[in-house]
């Protein structure tokens, strides 16, 4: 009996945890007296464990049993011991964020490659955060590291001279990047004492994943698409989302109810695909934004995380980032809290503001390719948008639109927020802006776009140079102009990139604490052998 993948930490509230496991073979797993019995699917084996009656304000130290033997912590661990921390009383709260990891060897040439890895250095901290956000691309299924790509290459010789033929194709393959991922001995222990928050991106499946309905229609007549996303959504669902839900909302869960209640590996197989198949065929079946609630219910934090690349509409005309059932359910849990938010967290895996020439770039682009210069004009339009993956929140314009009026409207209300920080990935540079409405004046609450990317995966040169450009004055100038040109009209807020954009390795922190909060950039260097995080930028602010 092996404990084949975990413990990760997942749910912490002030007196409740989760523990996800994946083991060798059917158990039951226990975790400080509470106990789980696994359920599989495609022969792979899971539990996720309910511990309940943890103190408030306390660090407790746990082993992990398979029936009633101890797997974890490891023997021969150079860590110490995982440990479950509930909130602090003072409601002192601290999350630190980023997305993009390869997986790599730490060697001369995995260093040359991809650099230092942040989540490593990060796990070498004395002072861990309270939670962490991994914001999209955990794992690369259309670049799989050498040593998965070995694996594939002997296991599915016969698919060679397929254009995917070194990309992952179902299940049982994801399961081989999640462990090439997540067994690294400092990620391992990191990710078991420090609970976790995950959204998927395009890399968890494909570039570019639903840039534009011409790229839908193209992938999904394949040979192969079916394979894969049924892969990537199943495995998904079991490695990601199911740990973001609240013990209340894994009650709700039709599919984890199903995990639980069905009598064998085939049925719940079965089911999970099918399940995996619906959510892409009909996003408005599943959901896979999410919201937690973080610190003492006096000193409210409340993080929205958005579901930025599998609820997309896509149709001409009609394009959202968030389609309408979706942005539905954002707008409940902001606006429809059922207690006091001192802090709102919106986390999108895609920046909602990014550096304003780029901006203007995205939004001329979609107006192009939807007809404003004619079909020409559409034609080069959607060759821009998939050769510079312009999909942002700034290519969905009405998207947008719905972001600025949610802002308006929480600034607004009777008790605004303090801070309302927008969290983001997936660019490959981290940088701070400042932002603010035109619509309504908000001198309570600070609105700032936070962006980390990435923890492992830096952009060659010429990526940093073009970043230099469209953020120049002159360029931005230019570049409104062009959107002006082919009608696009300004949005109902300003902003402007107030530091950065850094290119390193790196993660971001916040931490937020009564009505205050403060921002910490990190980025991660090589000493030696040894990988740490040193800090680039404290950004501690009023609330002005």
């Amino acid at each position: 009996m092996e404990l084949r993948l975990g413990p990760l930490l997942r749910y912490v509230d002030e007196t409740r945890a989760t523990v996800w496991v994946e083991t060798s073979s059917p158990c039951s797993v226990e975790v400080l007296g509470h106990t789980a019995q696994t359920w599989s699917v495609h022969g792979h084996h899971y539990a996720l464990v309910l511990v309940e009656g943890l103190a408030p304000d306390s660090s407790t130290p746990y082993e992990v049993r398979l029936d009633g033997d101890v797997v974890w912590p490891l023997a021969d661990s150079d860590f110490g011991p995982s440990v479950i921390r509930t909130p602090r009383a003072d409601g002192t709260f601290r999350m630190t964020f980023g997305s993009c990891r390869r997986s790599a060897p730490f060697s001369a040439e995995g260093f040359k490659r991809f650099g230092p890895d942040a989540l490593v250095a990060l796990a070498g901290l004395e002072e861990l955060p309270d939670a962490l956000l991994l914001l999209g691309d955990q794992v690369y299924a259309d670049e799989p590291s050498e040593a998965v790509l070995e694996r594939l290459r002997d296991a599915h010789g016969g698919r060679q001279g397929s254009d995917v033929a070194d990309e992952i194709g179902n299940f049982e393959e994801y399961t081989w990047l999640y462990d090439d991922a997540w067994l690294e001995p400092a990620v391992r222990w990191l990710f078991s004492t420090v609970p976790l928050c995950m959204l998927l991106d395009d890399h968890d499946l494909r570039d570019d994943w639903n840039t534009s309905l011409t790229w839908r229609r193209w992938i999904t007549a394949q040979p192969w698409w079916r394979d894969r996303v049924v892969g990537a959504y199943a495995s998904y669902w079991v490695y990601q989302h199911l740990g973001n839900l609240s013990p209340e909302q894994l009650d709700q869960d039709a599919t984890y109810r199903a995990m639980l209640t069905l009598s064998d590996d085939e049925e719940r197989t079965a089911y999970l695909d099918s399940f995996a198949w619906a959510a892409d065929d009909d996003p408005a079946s599943t959901r896979w934004s999410f919201y937690r609630d973080f610190g003492t219910a006096a000193r409210g934090v409340r993080l929205v995380a958005i579901d930025s690349r599998c609820s997309r509409h896509l149709e001409p005309g009609e394009r959202a980032m968030v389609d309408a059932h979706e942005w539905a359910w954002v707008e409940k849990v902001v606006l429809e809290a059922n207690r006091p938010i001192h802090h709102l967290l919106l986390a999108s895996t895609l920046p909602f503001l990014l550096a304003p020439g780029l901006h203007h770039l995205e939004g001329w682009d979609e107006a192009i390719s939807s007809g404003a210069w004619g079909p020409r004009g559409a034609r080069l339009g959607e060759r821009i948008r998939q050769g510079m993956d312009l999909e942002h929140w700034a290519s969905f314009r009405k998207s947008f639109d719905d972001v600025t009026a949610l802002l308006s409207a929480v600034v607004s209300g009777e008790d605004p927020p303090a801070s309302i920080l927008m969290l983001s990935g997936d660019v490959h540079c981290s940088y701070i802006a400042e932002a603010s409405l035109r619509t309504v004046e908000h001198p309570g609450t600070a609105i700032r776009q936070l962006t980390m990317s990435p923890f492992r995966n830096p952009v060659p040169k010429h990526v940093r140079w073009a970043n230099h450009l469209l953020d120049a004055r002159w360029m931005t100038w230019l570049l409104h102009r062009l959107a002006r040109s082919a009608g696009v009209r300004d949005v109902a807020a300003d902003w402007r990139l107030a530091h950065g954009p850094w290119f390193g390795n790196g993660a971001m922190t916040v931490t937020l604490s009564g009505e205050s909060w403060a921002v910490e950039v990190e980025h991660a260097s090589l000493c030696g052998d040894e990988q740490l995080l040193g800090r680039t930028l404290s950004y501690p602010q009023s609330n002005a």
